[in-house]
């Protein structure tokens, strides 16, 4: 399978009404642009998935409802959704684009239709009476929907606008432009955290999630955030973030104990670059940890030892493509002997006192 994830810094829109089309213009274009320089050298053909970050085009770190609300989406039906639309079509691939949605709190199961004409509605409010979601929509080769997640888990900052979706996703869907259809699984960035960072570490909700599901590829569209400074991300913006993709990996832990999948799972964690402001008081600017990758994870062999595959990962502060074939071999290839329960047990304290600290850093 040959997967793309398009990493790059779109710009936040500013509060002035002036400049919100501009903004959100220029991260249509940017997208655009770093996709056709690929495509001119011919790097893009045959791709069979393209994943952008979480709220790709319209930057993430918004503070209230009222502040994303011009730029809430209908349902799988907006401007993002159109994009992924006519990508697909033209590169003839399945397309995964995070997006703000707006949905009508009037359809029979409570979570809205999605059937709002324009992003600027008037029934969209500054109160929770409207219902909006942190989604992920995939569109097929031919340019159709096939699959739409709405975030499970919120974060601090999307928890401000933003209503939980009633579970993670997984189902059947085309990739490719070959008729390939794959069992999937898909979640958005804060999905694969423990529950409000209250729920117990080893309840890996999302990863059991995508054993259960029995998924052979993992879409994660991702904000994720790093506590880097400006300078440290961009004293080697072309190194990865190797704390953070570690703590990806071992989110997943339930597909590399004995009891996970005998084939491998393929998992792409597609994330964003650079730096936002606003957030509001309670989130503040933040910064991104970029460092998308592909893995491979499959269970633990007869010894209890974990194999690893990382196919590519991009840099920290780099923007661009990253392009895998996964019938080729890996970059990097990470294994670990067997671990005594002791060691296991102090590795889960460790992990524990890393999620405190991130709650505390908020």
């Amino acid at each position: 399978m040959r997967i793309a994830i398009l990493q790059y810094s779109p710009t936040l829109p500013t509060p002035s009404t002036s400049k919100n089309n501009v903004s959100i213009a220029a991260n249509f274009s940017r997208a655009e642009s770093l996709l056709m320089r690929e495509e001119r050298s011919g790097t893009l053909s045959n791709i069979d998935l393209l994943v952008l970050p979480e709220l790709a085009f319209t930057g993430y770190n918004h503070p209230s409802l009222s502040a994303i609300a011009p730029y809430l989406e209908p349902t799988a039906d907006g401007p993002s959704t159109r994009w992924a639309m006519r990508t697909a079509t033209r590169l003839k691939c399945t397309v995964a684009v995070g997006y703000p949605e707006a949905a009508t709190p009037t359809s029979p199961n409570g979570e809205g239709d999605g059937n709002w004409n324009t992003a600027y509605d008037a029934q969209i409010t500054a109160d929770k009476s409207t219902v909006a979601h942190n989604s992920l929509v995939f569109v097929d080769a031919e340019g159709q929907v096939v699959a739409h997640h709405r975030k499970h888990f919120l974060y601090f900052t999307d928890d401000n606008w933003a209503k939980e979706g009633t579970s993670f996703y997984s189902g059947v869907i085309p990739i490719g432009n070959g008729g390939r259809r794959v069992k999937a699984a898909a979640g958005i960035c804060m999905d694969i955290n423990p529950y409000k960072f209250e729920a117990p570490w080893s309840a890996y909700e999302f990863a059991n999630h995508c054993r259960t599901a029995k998924a052979k590829i993992v879409v994660v569209s991702m904000a994720w955030l790093t506590r880097l400074t400006p300078s440290e991300l961009l004293e080697e913006a072309m190194r990865p973030d190797v704390d953070t993709l570690g703590y990806w990996i071992e989110r997943f832990r339930p597909l590399l104990e004995a009891a996970g999948p005998q084939e491998e799972v393929i998992v792409v964690f597609a994330n964003r670059t650079g730096e936002e402001g606003h957030g509001g008081e309670k989130v503040g600017a933040v910064r991104y940890a970029g460092s998308s990758a592909v893995v491979g994870m499959r269970k633990a062999d007869e010894t209890g030892s974990v194999h690893v595959k990382i196919w590519d990962v991009m840099g920290r502060a780099q923007d661009g493509l990253l392009i895998v074939d996964t019938t080729q071999p890996a970059k990097f290839d990470v294994k670990r002997k067997a671990q005594t329960e002791e060691n296991l047990a102090n590795e889960e304290f460790e992990q524990r006192a890393a999620v405190e600290t991130k709650v505390e850093a908020r």
